[in-house]
């Protein structure tokens, strides 16, 4: 690090809100995902961290990262949800201190990593729907 250059301070993740969206797929030629229930064939995530919302959207070949240009305090729920998404609001957990089973790398296997989500048995967004709904 040079003498110039800022000091990087970690933000606490923990406790940090996050927005859990679901919708269809951009990802149209993907003929598996007309398998699952409409509506719920794709989750990403979007975080606050005090200053922006920072989207992780894990898709299919490669996971797109992008700090939105908008105040942290901007309705981006709101905003998803007149977009036609379900918009679940959370807020990150510290996992467990063990290793995850091995999955898949789905896009609700990515969000649930990021929310330090331990649920095995959530595999489709559907599911991680129901999942964040029923705790609350």
């Amino acid at each position: 690090m040079s003498a110039g250059a800022p000091a990087v301070v970690p933000v606490a993740a923990e406790g940090r809100r996050a927005l859990v969206v679901f919708c269809d797929s951009e990802a149209g030629g993907l003929w598996w995902l007309r398998l699952l229930k409409p509506g719920f064939r794709h989750v990403f995530v979007a975080l606050e961290d005090g200053a922006h919302w920072i989207t992780v959207d894990p898709l299919s070949p490669h996971t797109d990262v992008a700090v939105q240009p908008v105040p942290a305090g901007f309705d981006l729920a709101g905003w998803f949800r007149r977009q036609g998404m379900t918009v679940v609001q959370t807020r990150l957990c510290r996992p467990p201190a063990r290793p995850l089973p091995p999955a898949p790398f789905t896009c609700v296997e990515a969000v649930k990593r990021i929310l330090g989500l331990w649920a095995p048995a959530v595999l489709t967004p559907w599911q991680l729907h129901r999942h964040l709904v029923r705790a609350g």
